[in-house]
């Protein structure tokens, strides 16, 4: 696969100097058109051998273009603030919005070469990572995003003379360290390694662009040619064309499912509850401040029918936890600064630190609740969401946090009473909405919506909780008693 970057490939600088300029102006227009249009974003990825000139194009490109409207990142070995949480945590933080160019100098392909090459990882789980980062450019690309990958690569030889001319001068000696001589003296395994990572990580959606990178003249004017070819190839024509998605799920033909299974005449009576709920909410405070907990998060995910008693619920588990070690996250209609990232972007940036809790009042699983439902989502959106969200809250788990998920479930009946109460009691009437009653109406699809959720994306790592909330004093004490044992159980 790199033969063809070892051909020599050469420009004179002559020729370099009539084309430079123009390219050059192609890409400033091109970004300006970008940000007018706001239709997407542009995530390039500059990765490739040491020494064959990643530094020198991205410091090109910050040159040719509008530095205000483009950033790079480089990314390192992960620092503190990335441990305990996903591998990708840190790459969602710098995604850039709606009609921006963002550079990662060093991306997620970085770690899982090097490790692999140094013998840190096995094939096994090198295989893993390249499953990881196949699913995070399939869903950006989905989302819209722009995702252009340049490979620099140089030979063995080149390399070496490059390190040496790097380390003769005091200027530039510090790019030819003993670190980037170990990748020298391994040059040979990870050539092969990046040739795999490579061939199985080029898609349709974000292929691999080959560069041979000794000669600066070429590498400079061919780095440039390939973002500018993608940018005015997205600009001018249409966003991709999606796959028509499979079916939503059949409902069952005698109009029974799992919410309606729930023993919803389940009750507690106020002595009860007083009892049970002190004693779970200092089982609660003693589990979450255990040993086992100091290097794991938890995040808590709430999601019901309205008045469902949600807000209620949490707030009892709250009293049981350390003020400075928990977030509750209350989910509305997205922001416009949310809506020009892809759509767990929002949430990838609450995903809790180790010893911390987030508690999301609704979730993600709006895609596949109310916007479906009202249509605010399309069917392909939606659809695919269940596998999107099933590999987000896998990545939390396998980075230890604790994902526990309740769905607080009741009666159209009990809703109706609630709704009307709310509507008499003057201190209750900002929880009432012509939006809930609106919601009210779409009870059925509602009910449809949240039984394919639950079939869905109730996994070994996340299952859903479902919380029969008719009484609210049952309702309370049942979440506490399955976050109590979870959390045990971690």
């Amino acid at each position: 696969m790199f033969e063809t970057a070892e051909i020599g490939h050469k420009l004179s600088k002559e020729r370099y100097k009539r084309e430079e300029p123009k390219l050059r102006q192609a890409l400033l227009e091109a970004q300006y058109q970008l940000l007018e249009k706001g239709k997407f974003p542009v995530l390039l990825i500059v990765s490739g051998v040491e020494g064959a000139g990643k530094g020198e194009t991205v410091n090109l490109f910050n040159e040719w273009m509008d530095p205000r409207h483009l950033r790079a990142f480089a990314f390192g070995k992960p620092g503190p603030a990335d441990k305990g949480r996903p591998v990708m945590w840190r790459y969602w933080q710098a995604l850039p919005p709606k009609g921006k160019i963002g550079i990662f100098f060093g991306s997620w392909y970085t770690d899982a070469i090097v490790d692999r090459t140094r013998g840190k990882t096995g094939k096994a789980a090198f295989g893993r990572e390249l499953d990881r980062i196949r699913r995070l450019e399939r869903m950006l690309s989905a989302e819209g995003v722009l995702v252009v990958k340049l490979w620099f690569h140089i030979t063995k030889p080149q390399m070496k003379k490059r390190l040496k001319k790097l380390g003769s001068s005091k200027l530039t000696a510090w790019r030819a360290t003993a670190n980037e001589w170990k990748y020298y003296k391994d040059y040979d395994k990870f050539r092969d390694i990046s040739e795999d990572a490579v061939r199985e990580t080029s898609t349709g959606a974000a292929p691999w662009h080959v560069i041979e990178g000794y000669d600066p003249q070429y590498r400079s004017l061919t780095a440039g040619r390939i973002l500018l070819s993608a940018m005015k190839h997205r600009l001018e024509g249409e966003m991709p064309t999606l796959p028509s998605p499979a079916p939503p799920a059949t409902p069952p033909l005698d109009g029974h499912n799992i919410l309606k299974s729930l023993d919803y005449a389940a009750k507690l009576t106020r002595p009860q509850y007083d009892k049970k709920l002190d004693a779970l909410q200092a089982e609660l405070a003693y589990a979450m401040r255990s040993k086992a907990m100091r290097d794991r998060g938890v995040c808590a995910v709430f999601e019901g029918m309205d008045a469902a008693g949600k807000g209620s619920t949490i707030r009892r588990i709250t009293r049981a936890l350390d003020a400075r070690y928990y977030r509750v996250i209350p989910v509305a209609a997205p922001t416009e600064e949310e809506r020009a990232q892809p759509y767990l972007w929002r949430f990838w940036r609450n995903v809790p630190q180790p010893g911390h809790t987030t508690i999301f009042d609704r979730s993600w699983y709006g895609r596949v609740l109310v916007e479906r439902v009202e249509g605010f989502a399309t069917q392909f959106a939606w659809m695919r969401a269940y596998q999107e969200i099933n590999e987000f809250e896998a990545e939390m788990a396998e980075s230890g946090i604790l994902v526990v998920k309740f769905w607080m479930a009741v009666t159209p009946e009990e809703q109706l009473k609630r709704f009307k109460q709310r509507k008499e009691i003057a201190y209750k009437r900002y929880k009432i909405t012509a939006e809930d009653w609106r919601n009210r109406k779409q009870w059925p699809k509602y009910e449809q919506a949240v039984c394919d959720m639950i079939e869905r994306t109730s996994t070994d790592m996340a299952p859903w909780n479902l919380i029969a909330a008719n009484d609210k004093l049952h309702a309370r004490v049942e979440v506490l008693e399955r976050l109590v044992q979870a959390i045990k159980r971690a």
